[in-house]
């Protein structure tokens, strides 16, 4: 919706993604002294002066490639042209101190012609002498705020004057809360080729070239309108590099940190790997951080076509093969698509679907309780130095993740085997397909008893 959409554009290192940053009151999109660094959009919904905002960050719009050396600077030129015809407010962030350039007066002169509303923040006016320099901007005809990125000057003069740019709120304007899918993988594993399939535009740009996507790109994606309607975050990561094959560049890991920090933040994670390769250890380090972060997850074998012309067509035979590479990841789903022809997309969808509704399910304590007792009948728990563990009664005591508490005799006695049998059978119960499940362990007290006595938990 153009509605309440307002994205920052400009030529290069003019500090757009440090204007971002100070706007969403958090440190979002990458900031480095270097011309190209952010390509695709990214977005985060704020509150600017109480109005509900959708804000976008651009790459450079750079019309000579010998600007920033980047291969890939026609396709950021287009996800930023693109965010200005999405947009229902411009802001064309300028560098004070540089002065006007003539790739300045290009981009301002392209966004006038959009019919956008505009403004120009003329940035790096750190102090109130450099706001001089902003006057020089006013030459456009637009209206120029002296702003610093860095240090907060001119904010509240921008910020009302963008809001007062926003067509008037519509009167059902709600703040919706999506479900967040963050999209993860080795390089080059298809993840953004997956939103654009999903949203049948070129929203995040695809190139063969390793490292393309360096930002978490937020894209909103809705299914279906009115109340009845499913929205999502997907979010698009960088490709997770192995440490022995990052550069040591500051960009190459703040894009690592916004990876593992999407993951932590996600509601669902999709993990894409090659049908071909099969799992790499890398997969299997990203898995774990899944598991470290206690994250639903759906794995994704992407590039199905390309396996069958490689003689691999058995989906169950390939299936089984993932769950002997990776057995932490049981729990999780796995789902057969390609990108290129379609083939499964919409059951990606509905196996994020049923994670997500696993992950925040409540299961009945009374049921809960027939089902560990029974379990517990028909396996007695391994006697350990001559004492065997009893379990009295269990409780969920939280959702995203799924937590059970058990309260048993002593959880000195309780083994992982005999925790991961009584995990396996609340499973075979509830399902809980694609949700992580954690279980403590803590004795009963006593009236009368303390009740410091130590747990012990199965994550």
């Amino acid at each position: 919706m153009k509605l309440n959409v307002v994205s920052l554009v400009g030529r290069p290192n003019t500090g757009k993604s440090a204007l971002f940053n100070r706007i969403a009151k958090k440190r979002i999109a990458i900031v480095f002294d270097q011309p190209g660094v952010t390509r695709d959009r990214v977005t985060r919904e704020v509150e600017i002066l109480g109005r509900q905002t959708m804000l976008v960050d651009t790459g450079g719009i750079a019309f000579d490639k010998r600007v920033t050396g980047d291969p890939l600077d026609n396709e950021t030129k287009s996800q930023a042209a693109l965010a200005v015809e999405d947009s229902a407010v411009c802001v064309i962030v300028v560098d004070a101190r540089a002065g006007i350039t003539p790739l300045d007066a290009e981009v301002i002169e392209r966004v006038r012609k959009s019919g956008v509303p505009c403004m120009i923040a003329a940035n790096k006016c750190d102090l109130p002498v450099d706001d001089l320099r902003a006057a020089e901007f006013e030459r456009f005809g637009l209206p120029v705020f002296a702003t610093s990125a860095e240090h907060g000057r001119g904010m509240e003069e921008l910020l009302s004057a963008v809001v007062a740019k926003l067509p008037p709120a519509e009167q059902n304007e709600t703040s919706v809360h999506p479900l967040r899918v963050a999209v993860v993988g080795r390089p080059n594993a298809g993840k953004s080729s997956y939103i654009n399939r999903l949203l049948n535009a070129p929203r995040v740009i695809v190139s063969e070239i390793a490292g393309t996507t360096r930002d978490a790109v937020e894209v909103p994606f809705t299914i279906g309108s009115g109340p009845e309607a499913r929205h999502y975050m997907l979010v698009d990561t960088a490709g997770m590099k192995s440490h022995t094959k990052m550069s040591k560049t500051s960009v190459d890991n703040f894009s690592l940190f916004r990876s593992e920090q999407a993951i932590e933040e996600a509601d669902v994670v999709v993990l894409l790997l090659d049908p071909v390769m099969g799992p790499t250890m890398q997969d299997k380090r990203i898995a774990g951080k899944i598991l470290d972060a206690h994250r639903a997850c759906v794995l994704m074998l992407n590039k199905w076509d390309l396996a069958a012309t490689e003689g691999i067509t058995n989906e169950t035979k390939a299936a089984d093969a993932v769950r002997k590479m990776m057995p932490f990841l049981a729990f999780a789903p796995i789902v057969f698509c390609s990108n290129k022809s379609g083939y499964n997309i919409r059951r990606t969808i509905e196996a994020i679907d049923r994670a997500a509704a696993s992950a925040s399910e409540r299961l009945p304590t009374g049921m809960l309780n027939r089902v560990i007792e029974t379990a517990a009948k028909k396996t007695l728990a391994p006697m350990v130095r001559g004492k065997r563990l009893k379990v009295y009664y269990g409780l969920q005591v939280a959702t995203n993740p799924q937590t059970i508490r058990l309260f048993v005799n002593d959880p000195k006695l309780a083994t992982p085997a005999y925790l991961a049998y009584i995990e396996r059978c609340i499973r075979a119960r509830f399902g809980l397909e694609g949700a992580p499940l954690r279980i403590f362990i803590k004795a009963r007290t006593r009236k009368g008893e303390s009740s410091s006595a130590k747990e012990k938990t199965l994550k």
